[in-house]
Order: structure tokens, then C-alpha cells, then sequence
């Protein structure tokens, strides 16, 4: 059995870490086509496009462009993030920018937000939405929320007031005790005394 010396010890662990670095960097080159978890959808990106307006001119501001591009989402399928988060911190996202130079290009063309948000589910679907519009069965998903806890409540509300009634809390107490009317008297009484 070899010993091995503090020097060779050191050196030996210098060289795994540097192998480490090195196995991690040639992987992160060949994943560089990945984003976030995962490989991108070659699908992922359709051009939108509109022929400009007559006349167009840019009807929004540069932060409603980025109001409008919080409601839209990236379609890289690996993300879940909107078009402007996406392409302002995931720098290997071919998509996102590519879903940017269609709303400047729309922007531009003299198209405000509603027209620009149609032209985007015309290609995408509703998909391409953040959160749904709010038509049609749509109305079901932002109605129910508050349909099922005003409806929770008024059932809590009966229940508490259905339990505490005295009327019904001697029934319980009936059912629940199996004792003689004699013994429920005394334990009355004895209640009594203790307040």
C-alpha cells in the first residue's frame, strides 16, 4: 500500500475540480440550443405580421409595448415566461425576439393593442395569451373563484348557525351522551356552580 503525501493529495483534487469545469463547459456548449429545462420546439416560432395602415404612425409608447409584451407568451415550449421576461433574461431564446421584432413590426404598422393581441391568437391561439380573454365559457374560470367561496361561505355560515342553536345542540348532546336525564341534570347543575 502507497501512501500518499499533502502535496499529491492537493494536486490530484486541483485536477478532478479542473476536470469538473471542463465535462461542465462542453456540456453547456452542446446543450447551448437548450433553454431553461429543456430543448426548444423547432415549431415554436410563426411569423405575425399585418400589412402596415395607410399613413401608419406608432400609436404606443415604448412601456406599452412592454404592458403589451407582459401579456403575451413566449412560445419556445420550455418556459412559461411572457415575451418581454423572456427575452430580457433568457439570452439563448431564439423565440422571444423573434415574437418582439413582430410586435415592433405590428407597433410600427401603425396597429394599437387589441389589434395586436388578435393578430397574435390568429396565428397562435389563445395559447399565446398570458391569462384568457374574458368572453364566452372564459367568464367560467374568472367567475368560479368567487362563486365557490361565496358559496362555502353561506354553507359554513348555515352550519355554524344550524350547530349552535340550543335546540339542536340538546339533540347533540342527546345523541352523543348516552346518559340518564337525572345525569344530565346534575351535570347542569354542576356547570352552573362552576361558573
Amino acid at each position: 500500500m502507497t501512501t500518499m503525501g499533502r502535496r499529491e493529495f492537493l494536486l490530484s483534487v486541483a485536477g478532478l475540480a479542473a476536470a469538473q469545469v471542463v465535462g461542465a463547459r462542453v456540456a453547456g456548449a452542446q446543450g447551448s440550443a437548450n433553454t431553461m429545462d429543456g430543448p426548444m420546439s423547432p415549431d415554436a416560432y410563426h411569423p405575425v405580421s399585418l400589412p402596415p395602415k395607410a399613413g401608419a404612425t406608432a400609436q404606443l409608447t415604448d412601456a406599452q409595448r412592454d404592458d403589451l409584451e407582459h401579456r403575451l407568451k413566449c412560445q419556445c415550449g420550455t418556459c412559461m415566461l411572457d415575451v418581454y421576461t423572456c427575452r430580457t433574461t433568457d439570452f439563448t431564446c431564439p423565440v422571444s425576439p423573434s415574437m418582439h421584432v413582430d410586435v415592433m413590426g405590428l407597433v410600427g404598422g401603425g396597429y394599437d393593442v387589441q389589434e395586436i393581441l388578435a393578430a397574435f391568437r390568429s396565428v397562435y391561439g389563445e395559447r399565446v395569451l398570458m391569462a384568457p380573454v374574458k368572453e364566452g365559457f372564459n367568464w367560467v374560470g374568472y367567475a368560479a373563484p368567487f362563486a365557490a367561496l361565496g358559496t362555502g361561505g353561506v354553507v359554513a355560515y348555515s352550519l355554524i348557525k344550524h350547530w349552535s342553536h340550543p335546540a339542536r345542540a340538546a339533540q347533540i348532546a342527546e345523541d352523543t351522551v348516552h346518559a340518564t336525564p337525572d345525569e344530565l341534570k346534575r351535570l347542569q347543575d354542576a356547570m352552573r356552580d362552576d361558573e
